[in-house]
Formats: C-alpha cells, structure tokens, sequence
C-alpha cells in the first residue's frame, strides 16, 4: 500500500450528496494526494462511505480516521476489512481507535472504563474472526489511533502502524521512538492557508474547542508540557501555532515536512477552512504544489 507523503484529513464531504463526494474525491486523486482521511462519528457510516468513495476513484488510498470499535462488533470489522480489500487491492486502510468517553457512554451507552483493554480484545478478536466468502489477493491494512506509549506499542505490535490526530510536531518525534522504526506512522496536521494571524487563530480556535474539552487529548498535550491555561478559551496562542499549521502555502509545508524530519511516513493535512462545512476544494489545489511538489 502507498499513501505517498501526503494526504489529506476531512469531514467536509460528508456535507454534500455522496455523488458529488465521489466527485470531489476524484479531483483529490488527480491533484497527487495519496489518501483521503474520512472520520466516523454521526455522519456516514465509515465503511460505506470509504467504498463509495473508492468506487469514485481509482488510485487513491481510502482510510478511516478513526472507525470506533464501538460502532460494530469486531467480527463485522474484520469482515468489512477483507470485503473492501477484496474489492479495491492496497487502497483501504482501516483506522480503528477508542473514542472519547462523552461519545462512547453518551452516544453509544457502551462502558469506556477500560478502553485500552477493549482495543486489545477487539484486535484479538478480528484476528481470530471467520471470513468465508472470497478472500482478498493483497494484505489487509489496520492501524489505531494512538497517543499514550501503551497504545502506541500496541498499534506497532498487532497493526501496521499509528495515525495520531491533534498533535505537535513533538508527539511525532515521540510517537516514533515509542513505536521503533518499522512501525507506520500517520499523524494529523490542521492546518490554515490564512496570513493574518487574528483571522487564523480565529478559524484555529473553532476548530480546536471542542476538543480541548476531551481528556484523551489534553492528557495528551500534558506530556509535552502544555497545561490548562494552555486549553482555556480556545487555546493560548502557543497551544493554537503549534497543533494548527497556519500562513502562507509554504509556512504549511514547512510543518509537514518537520512531520517527515521527525518520523511520518505520511502525514495527512485537515485544512480548515472559513466556513466549517465549506469543502476547501481552493485551498487543496493551492497546496498541492507546495505539498506534493
């Protein structure tokens, strides 16, 4: 499988008819992007969604970013695993990750007591999980959404590897001396094409809000010294510069290339743009040069 060095992380095709996201998609593919990161959470169904857009294109990874275990039993995960890889060889990568609390007991009524024991079963579980019908001809791919040394050794013992989302630079670095140098590594990078630092940490801090409410990523950030001040109101401005990459095309690349210089393989950019639910088509084709160039 060959994500390339970049990718790109968006929900913004969930917002538009699935016709048109395949249209979207396509246009993705021919700018060089390696893969589409789709999330899973009260939008479409992930599985489906990657085989609709995998049906629109025809190079181009698919990975999810993160399928919740909690949403299915790991048999039909697993099932799900070699029916996509059956059908479109080397283009489905399977992200799986634990969620957040607040949506796995609030959303899902599953008990998150345990999550890292969960995740563990559920990997034992898919691995030991039957599939009859037609097998795939090339490798399945997994890897989880990780951030703590002990899911991080996790994801590089059972799986192929570890996408972290909401992360410095600094959480690569480490990210890729907990896991060794064979295990993938996939981290998230936001990032706005915006030059006026107001107006871009402005469009930063609605994105970064609501999740500098999740324990699972300020406990996170707390390993590299960030501390609650840090997370009020938004974010301080030095918590907001250095999880969201913002200026000019070149400014952007220079994060991801620190991504690269620290341990990526890939590093897949979420651009945010103005309007949340705007797809930031613009704003793709302008960084493709600097990005994939």
């Amino acid at each position: 499988m060959d994500l390339g060095r970049v990718g790109l992380w968006q929900y913004q095709l969930d917002q538009v008819p699935s016709a048109q996201s395949q249209e979207v998609a396509a246009e993705i593919e021919e700018l060089g992007y390696g893969a589409i990161w789709i999330p899973e959470m009260v939008g479409r169904e992930s599985f489906v969604n990657s085989t609709l857009l995998l049906s629109g294109t025809e190079r181009i990874v698919i990975a999810t970013g993160i399928a919740s275990i909690w949403a299915r039993d790991a048999l039909n995960a697993n099932s799900a695993l070699h029916t996509i890889t059956e059908a479109f060889p080397d283009r489905f990568l399977m992200g799986l990750g634990v969620s957040h609390q607040v949506m796995v007991e609030g959303l899902r009524g599953h008990d998150y007591s345990r999550p890292f024991s969960a995740m563990q079963a559920y990997l034992e579980a898919m691995d030991n999980g039957m599939f009859t019908a037609s097998p795939p001809t090339t490798d399945t791919h997994r890897v989880l959404a990780a951030l703590g040394p002990r899911m991080l050794a996790l994801a590089a013992e059972r799986t192929d590897g570890a996408h972290p989302y909401f992360i410095p630079v600094e959480h690569t670095a480490f990210a890729r001396e907990q896991m060794g140098p064979d295990a993938k590594l996939y981290p998230e990078q936001a990032a706005v094409l915006e030059t006026d630092p107001a107006k871009a940490r402005e469009i930063a801090r609605g994105h970064m809000s609501m999740y500098l409410t999740l324990p699972n990523y300020t406990n996170n950030l707390k390993r590299f010294g960030w501390t609650d001040d840090d997370f009020a109101d938004g974010g301080s401005d030095a918590l907001v510069d250095a999880i969201v990459a913002w200026g000019d095309e070149a400014a952007i690349a220079e994060r991801v290339a620190a991504h690269h210089a620290a341990g990526a393989d890939h590093v897949c950019v979420q651009v945010l743009p103005a309007e949340p639910t705007a797809i930031p088509m613009d704003e793709w084709r302008r960084l493709a040069p600097a990005l994939l160039g």
